[in-house]
């Protein structure tokens, strides 16, 4: 990834777990980074820039209000994801996913197509891909811990992509759901407390 901003300085990174951090769609890593100060000190926190361009802004791939995409786009993004992952991944003890809204999109991807590497996910305020190939190759031997939180009264996601979400996440993953009424599509502080906690059971424990 060309832009990526860390939460800890090189030399402090070392047998640290990381937490991966993707943005949404029409904005950049800030977004992300301003969330490192309520999550746990024990974690590096790497938050990635998207690779395309949207304006002046970036997102993973191209979509609109019902969410379709090229799918040659989303394994693009998922594939320079997952590289810069392995470049650094011996660096580390263990690699937790999150991502928001779009950015939740690239992290089921990313467990979809190599569950084995990753310890856990955190999803906020997004959605799970609809893609025939990607529902073939669903395959986990043990479902992997994933935190969804939304507000339910989250406008930008549309009601079948919230339905397909929930089911998916259901049938393939160990689900902890969080909804947080007046959020919108957004991530807050309390939200934030809980996805603290899920990260100490699931990665420091």
């Amino acid at each position: 990834m060309e832009t990526v901003v860390w939460s800890k300085p090189e030399g402090q990174r070392a047998g640290t777990p990381l937490l991966v951090m993707m943005h949404g769609y029409g904005t950049d890593e800030s977004r992300m980074v301003r969330l490192f100060e309520y999550l746990p000190q024990e974690f590096t926190c790497a938050a990635v820039r998207a690779p395309m361009p949207i304006g002046d802004h970036w997102g993973w791939f191209l979509l609109d209000y019902f969410l379709a995409n090229d799918f040659a786009d989303v394994i693009s993004a998922a594939n320079s994801v997952r590289a810069w992952i392995s470049s650094v991944r011996d660096q580390h003890s263990s690699v937790t996913l999150m991502g928001y809204s779009q950015g939740m999109a690239m992290a089921t991807t990313l467990l979809r197509l190599h569950p084995e590497d990753y310890k856990a996910v955190v999803g906020l305020s997004g959605f799970v891909l609809k893609n025939e190939l990607l529902t073939v190759m669903d395959s986990f031997e043990a479902k992997p811990p994933f935190f969804w939180g939304r507000d339910k009264a989250d406008l930008v996601i549309n009601e079948d992509a919230i339905a397909y979400t929930a089911e998916w996440l259901d049938q393939n993953t160990l689900l902890t759901p969080r909804t947080y009424p007046g959020m919108g599509h957004a991530m807050s502080k309390t939200e934030m407390v809980d996805v603290s906690a899920f990260l100490r059971h699931y990665v420091l424990r």
